[in-house]
């Protein structure tokens, strides 16, 4: 046998042995090749067209995950695409050592519709959480007041996948097996408002928490708390970090999350929708919040590259559009009485709808992963959460008709629960 040939098939020997790898893979797909971190649905799509994703079989499923709040635009959104494609015929990247003409345009427009008078642009939502706990830190080791790092975070929360950002969360499941916690957060029970004020300390240089919990089972954060956290900060005079990387860029209704409880932070992380399917993130600051931000203190490769840049003014084009936020808030209310209607006509399935917008969720009394195989076999894409709970995030651009036709889907995937 030839050299090269055995050292093949000793490292398909070797896959076969791997822990956590199934011996079920078709493995002249190349699925086998894929690190097996996910539980993938067994489906392949090869193009979307709005709120519908396409099998090669030309199989439809109406996608209510939105590529987990990604797809805010849905698919094939023609102004996206439009300037991406005359963008990629012009120049992809250049790295931060130069100007970028789309930078300085999307953080202007950013800065101009929010509270931030500047912008950092990155690849990710964590990335951009991690950008946000830097420059929090900076801010006070600029100010001479180094001894403030810690961070005040929320049980449930979630802020990425990097070490720093699962230690802001301390989930232990999502911590398991990645050695000691980064230090520097102080996580308190999600509503415990005595252990909240207890928490902060001279060390304390800010805290920071989701609008709404996502990942943690769509659990909006009362508009109250949200004035009483923007008050605590300043008694304290500490910095406070909304994480909007899934309830940003009209998700709920509003631009972004914390407007509807009229407060503003000093530093916001978003994602997700920025980009409507392209990888792009940015941390948002006030001129004071980032003051320790000088040249050398932060950086990203490929973060604000010119192709992102022009996804994300793309996407500023369409959803700063006026009327673009009432309609969204108007399909969110036609959702939400859909899935209401849900709940009274399986009361012993669903516990609580709750959530804010477009970004819904449904307690459930089944195990949301049966749930959520139900749905896929009724041709429905939905998302899990923690909490038992099942989120619907479709596109903002959502006509009725598939809200319409996701709840009648949805009621047909739990009425074969009813029947196992």
């Amino acid at each position: 046998m030839p050299a090269e040939k055995k050292v093949i098939n000793d490292q398909s020997r070797k896959r076969d042995d791997a822990p956590g790898l199934s011996r079920a893979v078709d493995r002249n797909t190349g699925q086998a090749a894929v690190m097996p971190t996910y539980a993938r649905q067994d489906v392949v799509f090869e193009r979307g067209e709005g709120s519908w994703l396409i099998t090669a079989k030309g199989e439809r499923y109406l996608d209510l995950a939105s590529g987990i709040a990604v797809n805010a635009l849905g698919h094939g959104h023609p102004h996206v695409t439009a300037a991406l494609k005359d963008q990629i015929d012009k120049l992809w990247h250049t790295s931060n050592l130069y100007r970028v003409a789309g930078q300085e345009l999307l953080a202007k427009r950013l800065t101009e519709a929010t509270f931030a008078d500047c912008a950092f642009f990155c690849n990710s939502g964590a990335e951009a959480v991690e950008g946000a706990i830097k420059a929090a830190r900076r801010h006070f080791a600029a100010a001479g007041q180094s001894e403030r790092w810690r961070i005040v975070t929320f049980s449930g929360a979630f802020h990425g996948r990097t070490l720093a950002t699962l230690s802001a969360a301390n989930n232990p499941k999502h911590l398991d097996g990645f050695g000691p916690r980064v230090e520097g957060f102080d996580t308190v029970a999600f509503g415990d408002h005595d252990a909240l004020k207890a928490a902060i300390g001279p060390e304390t240089a800010a805290i920071m928490v989701e609008p709404v919990l996502g990942e943690g089972g769509v659990r909006p954060v009362p508009d109250f708390c949200l004035v009483e956290l923007r008050k605590l900060c300043d008694e304290h005079g500490i910095l406070l970090i909304f994480d909007e990387v899934q309830t940003g860029v009209g998700r709920t209704g509003k631009l972004f999350a914390h407007e509807w409880a009229g407060v503003t932070p000093d530093i916001m992380a978003i994602a997700k929708g920025l980009g409507a399917g392209f990888p792009v993130g940015a941390f948002l600051a006030t001129e004071d919040a980032a003051s320790g931000m000088t040249p050398g203190t932060h950086g990203s490769t490929f973060g604000g590259n010119p192709l992102a840049m022009a996804a994300g003014n793309a996407v500023l084009d369409v959803v700063l559009q006026p009327g673009f936020m009432e309609a969204v808030q108007h399909k969110a209310l036609r959702l939400r009485q859909g899935l209401a209607e849900l709940q009274d006509t399986f009361p012993d399935e669903i516990v609580e709808v709750r959530g804010r917008g477009l970004l819904m969720g449904l307690k459930l009394k089944s195990p949301v992963g049966e749930v959520g195989n139900a749905a896929l076999a009724e041709h429905l894409l939905v998302v899990g959460a923690a909490d038992n709970v099942m989120r619907i995030l479709p596109p903002l651009t959502i006509e009725d008709a598939d809200i319409a036709d996701g709840i009648q889907r949805l009621s047909c995937a739990l009425k074969t629960l009813e029947t196992v």
